[in-house]
């Protein structure tokens, strides 16, 4: 995908080069769970030089991918482990190396909204580095987060996950 735009910060043409390339620096592959299947995509990591991470994710197969009109917002995040074997259920929590509350792990992202089972999203974070999230999870789950509750958001069931390795 090819974005073009008339930019006049340094910063955002940065940002547009970087997408444009298409080398990220980290990806992780996601599959849904048993429920879940059809759920697939990719998540891709790139460092930049403006000091942060840019993330484009492509998430396909989300619930309600049918469901003419139907959107959802789910709950998006880096856990702790690299493990996404049994129902995901061995990845751990958020990752949180400063033990702040939640929404502050560096592991809590802006939750995917899904249309008709798609969600596209990028964003730029400073939370955390390539270096910190390999082998990784990153985890879709089949709720929004809630952005208040403790320790984790009450995000629901994990529905995708991928881990995080380099290219």
């Amino acid at each position: 995908m090819n974005i073009k735009r008339n930019f006049t910060n340094t910063s955002d043409r940065i940002l547009l080069q970087i997408l444009n390339s298409n080398k990220p620096n980290a990806i992780a592959k996601i599959t849904g769970n048993p429920s879940n299947p059809q759920l697939h995509g990719m998540v891709q990591f790139y460092n930049t030089p403006v000091d942060g991470i840019l993330v484009k994710a492509e998430i396909f197969g989300l619930p309600n991918a049918f469901k003419l009109y139907s959107s959802n917002f789910y709950g998006f995040h880096i856990h702790e482990t690299g493990n996404c074997e049994i129902n995901f259920q061995k990845t751990g929590n958020h990752y949180n190396p400063s033990k702040t509350l939640h929404p502050n792990h560096s592991g809590d992202l802006p939750p995917l909204l899904g249309n008709q089972g798609f969600a596209y999203s990028i964003f730029y974070t400073r939370r955390f580095t390539i270096d910190e999230i390999i082998n990784k999870s990153i985890l879709i789950h089949d709720m929004p987060d809630d952005f208040t509750s403790q320790p984790a958001g009450n995000a629901g069931t994990k529905i995708g996950c991928g881990i995080i390795e380099i290219p």
